[in-house]
């Protein structure tokens, strides 16, 4: 319902930031590490939880976070305040290095994730570890990857297109790593993208 929103920043808490546009007060939580002014003007990218007994704001500085936590719901056992206190307790790049690692103590690390919770966000978000990293983008996100899913920035571009089409993680990466074998470094992304698609 509420892409972002933008205005003033009215009160700033710990996890909690109330934005003032045109005279109304959105009440937003926020990651306890989220990077908002304390004054000034803020957009603030916005996921809506709509329960019988409350409709809460859920922000965050860029798309991309928002977008990760749009992901992580999609883990069993993961709601809206336990994935905002993953993103609280681990950088976006942390958890994307996280899940492509299979890394549990990463994720128990965060309090109020415990072993099987954790094993069981690492067994969800698999095959949507490529999404993750493509939410990031750049070369922040790449240097999160284990060395030998580095495959470089068109061919992770590659995968996240696949993965957009229903390709799970393991199948994207396998035709796109067949392409390259074949055909070597692709002039453009939609010629890599084709050359995989035909794999």
């Amino acid at each position: 319902m509420y892409e972002f929103l933008e205005g003033q920043v009215a009160g700033r808490g710990p996890a909690r930031l109330v934005v003032d546009v045109q005279g109304v007060g959105y009440d937003v939580l926020v990651p306890v590490s989220a990077r908002f002014p304390e004054q000034g003007r803020v957009r603030v990218w916005t996921h809506l939880v709509v329960r019988e007994d409350a409709h809460t704001l859920y922000g965050f500085p860029e798309r991309s976070t928002r977008d990760i936590f749009r992901i992580l719901l999609l883990a069993r056992g993961v709601g809206p305040v336990m994935a905002l206190s993953i993103l609280s307790g681990l950088s976006p790049v942390e958890l994307v290095a996280a899940v492509q690692n299979e890394d549990v103590r990463a994720l128990t690390r965060v309090k109020g994730v415990g072993t099987k919770t954790a094993q069981q966000i690492l067994l969800d978000l698999r095959d949507k570890a490529a999404r993750l990293a493509a939410e990031l983008g750049g070369a922040e996100a790449r240097a999160a990857l284990p060395a030998q899913d580095a495959l470089g920035a068109q061919a992770e571009d590659a995968i996240a297109a696949l993965l957009s089409i229903g390709y799970s993680e393991k199948e994207a990466r396998r035709a796109v790593e067949g392409a390259l074998e074949r055909g070597g470094p692709a002039r453009d992304l939609e010629t890599l993208v084709r050359a995989a698609l035909s794999t």
